[in-house]
């Protein structure tokens, strides 16, 4: 997601630290432990819930110490036993002939405990919609194919709003409790550990539906257009659009059917596999995202579309999907999406997905965002100043590297993902009309105190309203540009290739990015990056003793 000016910080409150919930004792560790300073969650509906679900996630006391047992996910694979389970000397749901148990409903992230969801790993989504018209409310399905980690008894999908007609299992009529923006599953009758099932919810989908964030992203979930819809799903909207397992560390391959109206077009991520024609004259389209995509950049847009074709680098498709009244006025910025490829390419490697192209919002969206292989932009990103339209287009598409093929673990890990977009968008613009790199983090170099103190360090938001803030952008652009002040131009760049070769298609955090720097450049950097990426005020640039923090305001 690309943002370019720094909003004032809004005042949250309700919020409180995990140690001062009640039964929540023997959690006061968890704010020593390393890569969790400052835990906390935010006081909602779901607070008693919450906190026993950060304190069964692997919370153990042992001589006074606590440890994290499986907690999240490490890359792509299935959690370790139970993430809800408190780990004990007896035998644990995850374990080969375990009585059956709940599955937990959220994965542990510090920051939004309830997103995800434990007791199975997802291995295929199938999403059909029967699109009707802009703003009305359609039929729906969503089928889960998944395998059990454990024996459940019960499990949560994340799913907010819309109207729930049924929900099977294998088939099975299942019992469904809402509870916020849990939907709690109970099968007829238990998942054996390791099992594969299925899970149908039909339901009624309201386009309407978004929430609204104070940071940078603004309204999210649905996106009505004149003609149709676009989807903004991130953070976490996408439970708002189809049940899920909604974490970006989660992914699965999505298979859509999106029924329209005649004159009226469909697209996704990936691939085109079929465009039928139906009795009635209404059309299905069905795409097949090709490589598992995380809910947070699942795309699905409808309206009266061009489709405009063009190769990349190596014959890359490259399919841009515009609305018919936008093509000629976004043409200019759109064809330069081959340059940018080779671009990144020379920097990143090959680009990890078969496919890329554009999607032009016919919305006034203020940001674009990174869905996978498809990015959407704004048309007014693509109808100003050339300098700024090639900053949002670098972003977006640097995000395939960084972001979508390699995914962030916890979200407190933004910074990996939002940084990284910014720094290149930064590095292009130098060499294409911008700003110099140099000015660009000089100027953010002087701000960084006052954002670390309003919104946390780069590697540390203090709330999950503070995700999407500067910090998390130029500030952690600064962040790279410090590392690469400290060990060279050349052996960072054999840093940042690295970086999403090892985890292409895989989960990665801040201590696996520290290591491999650390393992590339040949000394310990972790010295030096820890108080650049949580520490309270803002290191020394190297190589810059002239440079001055501002001072703070309060």
């Amino acid at each position: 997601m690309e943002i370019h000016d720094h909003r004032q910080p809004n005042q949250f409150r309700g919020l409180r630290r995990l140690r001062g919930l009640r039964g929540l004792r023997g959690l006061r560790g968890l704010r020593g432990l390393p890569g969790l300073p400052g835990l906390r969650t935010r006081h909602t509906r779901h607070t008693r819930r919450t906190a026993l679900l950060l304190a069964l996630t692997g919370a153990i006391g042992i001589g006074g110490a606590v440890v994290l047992v499986g907690a999240l996910p490490h890359g792509d694979h299935p959690s370790p036993a139970h993430p809800g389970t408190l780990a004990t000397a007896t035998r644990s749901a995850g374990s080969p002939g375990a009585a059956p148990s709940p599955g937990a409903p959220g994965i542990g992230d510090p920051l939004l405990p309830l997103d995800g969801n434990g007791g199975y790993t997802v291995r295929r989504y199938t999403l059909a919609f029967d699109w009707r018209a802009p703003r009305t409310r359609f039929d729906a399905s969503t089928t889960i194919s998944a395998s059990a980690t454990q024996a459940l008894s019960r499990f949560d999908l994340d799913f907010a709003g819309n109207t729930l007609h049924s929900v099977t299992v294998d088939d099975v009529p299942a019992r469904t409790v809402r509870d916020g923006d849990e939907l709690v599953v109970t099968p007829a009758k238990p998942i054996p550990q390791g099992g594969a099932f299925t899970v149908r919810v039909s339901y009624t989908a309201d386009p309407t539906q978004r929430r609204h964030r104070g940071d940078a992203i603004g309204d999210y979930g649905w996106v009505p257009t004149p003609d149709g819809t676009v989807l903004y799903p991130q953070p976490d909207g996408a439970k708002m659009i189809f049940p899920a397992n909604d974490h970006p560390s989660l992914r699965a391959p999505v298979t859509f059917l999106i029924t329209t109206p005649p004159g009226v077009s469909a697209v996704a991520n990936g691939r085109l596999v079929e465009r039928a024609p139906q009795p009635d004259g209404r059309v299905r389209w069905t795409y097949d995202s090709e490589q598992p995509v995380a809910a947070q950049l699942v795309q699905v847009a409808i309206g009266k579309f061009t489709f405009v074709e063009n190769t990349g680098p190596h014959g890359l498709p490259v399919r841009d999907v515009v609305p018919g009244d936008l093509v000629t006025g976004t043409k200019a910025y759109r064809s330069l999406t081959p340059e940018h490829l080779a671009w990144l390419e020379e920097r990143l490697g090959p680009y990890p997905f078969r496919r890329y192209g554009v999607l032009v919002g016919d919305t006034d969206l203020p940001v674009a965002l990174e869905t996978q292989s498809l990015s959407l932009v704004p048309k007014g990103d693509l109808q100003g100043d050339r300098v700024d339209a090639e900053r949002d287009l670098v972003h977006e598409l640097t995000h395939q590297w960084t972001g979508d093929s390699v995914a962030i673990r916890r979200w407190s890990d933004l910074w990996l993902s939002e940084g990284h977009a910014r720094f290149y968008e930064r590095l292009y613009s130098e060499a294409h009309g911008g700003d110099s790199v140099e000015s660009a983090m000089r100027a953010a170099y002087e701000q960084h105190d006052q954002w670390r103190h309003d919104n946390g360090a780069p590697a540390e938001p203090r709330t999950e309203a503070a995700l999407f803030k500067q910090v998390r952008y130029d500030g952690a652009a600064l962040v790279l540009y410090a590392l690469r002040e400290k060990v060279g131009e050349k052996t960072f760049d054999r840093i940042e290739r690295s970086w999403v070769t090892k985890y292409q298609g895989r989960a990665a955090d801040t201590q696996d990015f520290v290591a491999l720097a650390s393992e590339v450049a040949g000394e310990d950097l972790k010295p030096f990056l820890t108080p650049w990426l949580y520490g309270d005020r803002t290191p020394p640039m190297p190589g810059h003793p002239d440079w001055q923090v501002d001072p703070v305001q309060d």
